[in-house]
């Protein structure tokens, strides 16, 4: 077969409409995002002998919080100047600004494609929701270097610059730091499995027809 019906039959597939399941199921998987907008994405956590009871705060998408009613924030701010790190406030955090707006994006356009799209929108919002999240999930990871290693040289206690805990537990002096997804950040996993899993779907039917009608014959 030519290359050039090799892309036809592609062009071809992508033209198509979605089934009538995956339009129910990508409309459904909007919930999850919404959902996302009121639950943490991160949490933050140490333990030190000092600290029995641990001192935590979360990450969603509009703002940090903290356990004893934000408390939590200001002990951590205050270990963290004696190790010479940067205060952890909103304005730290600011590429946190841009996250509901592609969430809320992201909302928008997956019910646009369970009502009136195609193969080819489909493949849009997967690959648009790929670099959303892994675009976001490396500027957490690059915030989380620049805290550990723009250390202020002046600062009452000397530590090596360090990458502070992403994904699980790591030790700093005495203190035990915890790094884990929440639920805000489990929604929009399961949002961009599902999304996923419906494009996977439509590939191997779309390679069946195809094997099919090779199978007919012109």
């Amino acid at each position: 077969m030519s290359i050039q019906k090799h892309l036809s039959k592609f062009y071809e597939f992508l033209d198509r409409p979605l089934f009538w399941w995956s339009r129910i199921v990508l409309a459904l998987l909007a919930i999850p995002l919404v959902l996302a907008f009121r639950e943490p994405l991160w949490r933050i956590s140490l333990h030190a002998p000092q600290y029995p009871d641990g001192l935590w705060m979360e990450i969603y998408m509009h703002k940090i919080d903290g356990g004893n009613n934000g408390q939590h924030i200001t002990e951590i701010n205050t270990l963290n100047h004696y190790i010479g790190m940067h205060k952890i406030d909103r304005a730290e955090l600011s590429d946190l600004d841009w996250i509901p707006f592609a969430v809320g994006l992201l909302v928008v356009l997956v019910l646009r494609c369970a009502a009136i799209g195609n193969v080819r929108s489909l493949v849009d919002l997967v690959v648009l929701t790929g670099y959303i999240t892994v675009f976001a999930f490396g500027r957490f990871i690059y915030k989380m270097y620049v805290f550990g290693h723009n250390l202020d040289p002046t600062a009452p206690l000397k530590v090596e610059p360090f990458t502070p805990a992403i994904f699980g537990t790591k030790q700093i002096a005495n203190f035990s730091t915890t790094s884990m997804p929440q639920l805000g950040s489990i929604l929009i996993g399961v949002y961009a499995t599902g999304i996923a899993v419906v494009l996977v779907w439509h590939l191997i039917a779309g390679r069946a027809a195809a094997m099919r009608d090779e199978a007919l014959g012109p």
